[in-house]
């Protein structure tokens, strides 16, 4: 689950992951600078397209929203109490097409390479005395968490549903956690377990 990167050689697998890191961060800004929901519905068909262009097809898309379903539901829902549905779908839509844009990103990029990337690109932090390694390293993993935090709660969803406590928070929560909390000291481990230190040059 930690390694989301599905190969192949598409243009957006040959993009040098410095550039996709920087074409995520200027088309997340861009994405909040959108006027209205007919220019975002453009753009969210735009990244609909990029994913049948690399090859990763519509069942990957629809892979990075189908976690949150229920989160975008309530959102929709209190949207559309405070301001109108076309709010709402607005404010969908745009999230939507974010955590899409992102999963482009995660999909096509290997870890490895997204660290060294974020090292190279953090390095003018290194004279205040910060560590490049240690932030590049905790982005990375934070980027990786998020769909897989997503996977991990819907699993835990789906087992409490057959017990009959999926309305009950805790019964999510608790599970959720600590699961979350084993997956960390295992990545922990296997981090250490490959000699990797941040402090080495």
């Amino acid at each position: 689950m930690f390694e989301l990167y599905r190969p192949g050689d598409s243009f957006l697998h040959r993009m040098r992951p410095g550039a996709k890191l920087l074409a995520l961060a200027g088309g997340g800004t861009a994405i909040f600078l959108l006027p209205g929901l007919p220019a975002l519905g453009a753009v969210m068909l735009a990244v609909l397209m990029i994913y049948g262009a690399t090859g990763l097809g519509l069942g990957a898309a629809w892979a990075q929203l189908r976690p949150v379903l229920i989160i975008f539901a309530v959102l929709f829902a209190a949207q559309v109490f405070i301001s109108g549905w076309m709010t709402g779908a607005f404010f969908i839509t745009r999230f939507a097409t974010l955590l899409m844009l992102a999963g482009l990103l995660t999909l096509t990029t290997r870890v490895s390479d997204m660290v060294a990337a974020l090292e190279h690109g953090l390095e003018w932090l290194r004279p205040l005395g910060l560590n490049p390694s240690k932030i590049s390293l905790a982005l990375a993993l934070a980027l990786r968490f998020i769909p897989v935090l997503a996977q991990i709660t819907s699993e835990v969803r789906e087992a409490q549903r057959v017990r009959g406590l999926d309305r009950s928070i805790i019964a999510i929560a608790i599970p959720v956690i600590v699961r979350t909390l084993r997956m960390s000291d295992a990545i922990a481990d296997a981090i250490e377990a490959r000699g990797y230190n941040p402090d080495r040059p």
